[in-house]
C-alpha cells in the first residue's frame, strides 16, 4: 500500500476523545470529518471497532453516515492512495487531512450525482482539522479528481493493488493456494456482507420468528437451521426480541461451530478463546452443558458477560491465557473443547477492512506458531473419547488443513472425524474447522 509519510503518525485527535465541532449535526461534512478520524486511527494501528467507539456519543446519524464512509474507504484498499499519489505533488504532514480526502473520494465514487455537494462538505470538515490549514488543498485535490476521474481510474487498471483492493502479498497467497477461485475470494471480500440474525431456538421456532419480521414488514431468508439472512440491515434496536434474547447478530459460517461440536446434555465444555462470545452463547444455547469460556483480553471478556446477560445463559468466564492451563484449569477433563484460536482473520475481511491495513504477511507464520501451541496445550485437558473442533475465520492454508496435518502428526491418539472448508460466498464469511477426537 502507498502510505504517505503521515499515514501512521497519531495525533492528539485520533489519539484520545474527539473535539468538539461546530458543524452541523446532520451535516455530511460532520461524517466526513468523523469518518476521518476513524480511518487515520485504523491507518496508525487501530482496529477498526477500537477506532468506531469514540464516535459512541456523536449524533446517531453522523455516526452511522461516518461508520458507511470509513467502512467503504477502507474496503476500497490501495485504490485511494494510488489516486492521491497522482494529485499530491508530495505526501501530506497531517494523517487526518488525508484520511478526510480518502474518504471524500469513496463519497465521490459511491455518490457521483453529489459530487459538488461532497466537495463543498469535505472542504468544510478540512475546516475542523489542522486549524484549517489544508482546505485549499481539499478543495483542489477534489476538483481535480473530478475533472481527471476517468484518467485516473484507466491508469490504476494495471495496478493490481489497486484494482483488487487488497495487498498485495494477501493477493499472491490466494492465487497459490485458489488459482482457480481467488477471484471471486477477493470480490467477496470487497463487498458489504449481509446482516445475519442467529435465532435461539431454545425460545422460539426459526419460522416463528420470520413470521414475526414480516408482521414488522421486515423480509429474511433462511441459511441454515438457525440463521436468518435480513435483505436489508437494520439497528438491533428494531429486531423484534432482541433485548429479550431471542435472536443474535452472528455469521452463518461462524454458526457452524456449534453446530459440528453439537455438545450433549450434561457435558463439560470449554470455549477457550472464546471472546465476543457468539459462539459461546450458541454452545449453550444448543443444549444443557456446564461450560467455561476464558479469554485473554479482559475488555472482551466484559462482551461475552454482556451477551450472556441479554441472552438470560450461564456460564463461567474467566481472563487467562488458554495456553497457561496451571492458572486456571481445576484439573477436571473436558468432554468437548471449541478452539477458536487467533488467525489472520483473512475469511472475514468484507466485516473487518481494517485488516487489510493491519495484517502484514510476516502475522501468518506468528499465528501458525500460537495456533500450534494452543492445541498441544489443550488436547491434554480432554478426555478419552472427547472431541476438540478447531476453529480459525481464515482461508490461509498454513493456519487450517496444513496446521490439522501437523498437530496430527504430532499426537497420535487424535484422529480427524471431519473438516470443512468455508469460502467466502455472499451468505457467509470464510471459515475453517476441524473435529478431532481423542482415543478412548
Amino acid at each position: 500500500m502507498r502510505k504517505t509519510s503521515g499515514a501512521n503518525q497519531r495525533t492528539p485527535e485520533s489519539r484520545g476523545a474527539l473535539l468538539p465541532s461546530p458543524l452541523a449535526p446532520d451535516s455530511l461534512a460532520l461524517s466526513l470529518l468523523l469518518a476521518a478520524r476513524v480511518i487515520a486511527a485504523v491507518r496508525a494501528g487501530q482496529s477498526l471497532t477500537q477506532a468506531l467507539t469514540a464516535l459512541g456519543s456523536e449524533y446517531p446519524a453522523a455516526r452511522a453516515a461516518a461508520q458507511d464512509i470509513a467502512y467503504g474507504s477502507l474496503r476500497r484498499y490501495g485504490s485511494g492512495e494510488f489516486i492521491l499519489a497522482r494529485l499530491l505533488s508530495r505526501a501530506l504532514p497531517h494523517p487526518e487531512s488525508e484520511a478526510l480526502l480518502l474518504g471524500a473520494l469513496h463519497r465521490l465514487q459511491t455518490r457521483p450525482q453529489s459530487a459538488y455537494m461532497v466537495v463543498d462538505q469535505a472542504v468544510a470538515a478540512a475546516g475542523e482539522i489542522a486549524a484549517g490549514a489544508f482546505k485549499g488543498l481539499v478543495n483542489a485535490v477534489l476538483r481535480n479528481y473530478l475533472r481527471q476521474r476517468h484518467a485516473l481510474h484507466a491508469a490504476m487498471a494495471d495496478d493490481d493493488e489497486a484494482t483488487q483492493q487488497h495487498p498485495c502479498w494477501w493477493l499472491s497467497r490466494l492465487r497459490r493456494a485458489y488459482p482457480d477461485g481467488w477471484r471471486e475470494i477477493v470480490a467477496i471480500g470487497n463487498q458489504q456482507p449481509p446482516m445475519t440474525l442467529r435465532v435461539n431456538r431454545r425460545r422460539v421456532a426459526l419460522a416463528d420468528y420470520m413470521v414475526r419480521l414480516h408482521g414488522l414488514g421486515l423480509s429474511a431468508r433462511p441459511a441454515g437451521c438457525s440463521a436468518l439472512i435480513l435483505d436489508r440491515p437494520l439497528p438491533v434496536d428494531a429486531l423484534p426480541g432482541f433485548a429479550d434474547g431471542l435472536v443474535s447478530i452472528q455469521d452463518a459460517g461462524a454458526q457452524r461451530a456449534a453446530q459440528i461440536l453439537a455438545p450433549v446434555g450434561g457435558e463439560r465444555v470449554l470455549d477457550a478463546c472464546a471472546a465476543p462470545g457468539g459462539k459461546t452463547a450458541h454452545l449453550l444455547e444448543s443444549n444443557e452443558v456446564e461450560l467455561l469460556a476464558i479469554d485473554i483480553d479482559a475488555l472482551r471478556v466484559r462482551r461475552i458477560e454482556d451477551n450472556l446477560r441479554r441472552l438470560g445463559l450461564s456460564a463461567t468466564v474467566k481472563v487467562a491465557d488458554c495456553r497457561e492451563t496451571a492458572q486456571w484449569w481445576d484439573g477436571q477433563p473436558f468432554d468437548a473443547i471449541l478452539a477458536d484460536v487467533p488467525c489472520s482473520a483473512s475469511g472475514v475481511v468484507r466485516r473487518h477492512p481494517d485488516i487489510k491495513y493491519l495484517r502484514r504477511e510476516s502475522d501468518i507464520r506468528r499465528f501458525a506458531h500460537m495456533q500450534s501451541e494452543i492445541l498441544d496445550r489443550l488436547w491434554p485437558l480432554l478426555k478419552p473419547g472427547g472431541r476438540l473442533l478447531y476453529a480459525t475465520c481464515s482461508i490461509f492454508p498454513e493456519e487450517n488443513g496444513a496446521q490439522i496435518d501437523a498437530f496430527l502428526f504430532r499426537q497420535p491418539d487424535a484422529q480427524r472425524v471431519a473438516e470443512e472448508k468455508l469460502l467466502p460466498q455472499l451468505e457467509h464469511d470464510g471459515f475453517f474447522y476441524a473435529l478431532l477426537r481423542k482415543a478412548a
